[in-house]
């Protein structure tokens, strides 16, 4: 049975950002996840947690500077030394918020770099997080997004992600399949997700056009969640979508599944 969690960046935006957990846990969701936790104290939420009761099952290795337009870092061969420092911030808030998953996300593609040092920053960058993730029993994903909205990110198709798990050759390191994104740069979605299910380690969604909640376009979503029931996956699957109004006005979707 599918087990969704409620992804806090982009959920319950009218409220401040510790407000959510508890609209979160109102809603019903049992799980939520979110882009950073680096701006807040981990002791604080590490208390709204425990107090909404509130499983976190994914957050995102330091990317940068996000409001400056950074998207990740992991591909930068100039910036490893700052990547290898996140790593360890990273595992900090992980190990406390009792974290066992962590997205790197890659970056974007340096226009001036020679891309052969590109691919083998990502690649050195990788291998040195799955071992010291692996090292705390926490797995190191990547996720490959569309460059529609991020144009430039080094990272955006499902074949790209598996030929670099394989090329990185650690067992620490998996998918993270994001529907969205991957139905806007390839399609195929129920066929990858078969086929990969065994590196696959989470699952994320919104629907297309728009990057709203499921039923807002075209991706048939009661389909593809019986999908992944028959096939066997038993990761979450997190909301990452952009409520079309408001989250609870939205979660009609969500309730029609129960």
């Amino acid at each position: 049975m599918a087990r969704f969690a409620a992804n806090l960046t982009m959920l319950f935006g009218e409220v401040p950002f510790l407000e959510r957990f508890a609209l979160a846990a109102q809603h019903g969701f049992k799980a939520v996840e979110f882009l950073f936790p680096y701006p807040y104290p981990v002791e604080q939420l590490a208390q709204a947690l425990e107090t909404h009761r509130l499983e976190l099952v994914l957050h995102n290795l330091p990317a940068g500077n996000w409001d400056a337009g950074e998207r990740g870092i992991a591909c930068l061969p100039d910036r490893v030394e700052e990547f290898r420092a996140g790593v360890s911030q990273a595992i900090g808030y992980a190990t406390r918020l009792g974290v066992r998953q962590l997205n790197c996300l890659a970056g974007k593609t340096p226009a001036d770099a020679d891309p052969a040092r590109v691919h083998a920053t990502l690649v050195s960058n990788l291998r040195y997080a799955a071992s010291r993730l692996a090292e705390e029993g926490i797995r190191l994903l990547i996720e490959p997004i569309n460059t529609y909205d991020i144009p430039g990110f080094h990272l955006s198709r499902s074949s790209q992600a598996l030929a670099l798990i394989d090329e990185v050759a650690s067992e620490n390191l998996w998918l993270q399949y994001d529907i969205y994104h991957m139905q806007r740069m390839e399609g195929e979605l129920a066929a990858t997700m078969k086929a990969q299910l065994h590196r696959i380690a989470h699952v994320q969604i919104a629907d297309n056009p728009g990057r709203n909640e499921p039923g807002t376009g075209e991706i048939h979503f009661p389909f593809l969640f019986a999908w992944l029931d028959r096939i066997g996956y038993t990761g979450w699957i997190a909301c990452e979508y952009k409520p079309a109004s408001t989250t609870a006005a939205g979660l009609g979707w969500l309730n029609g599944l129960h």
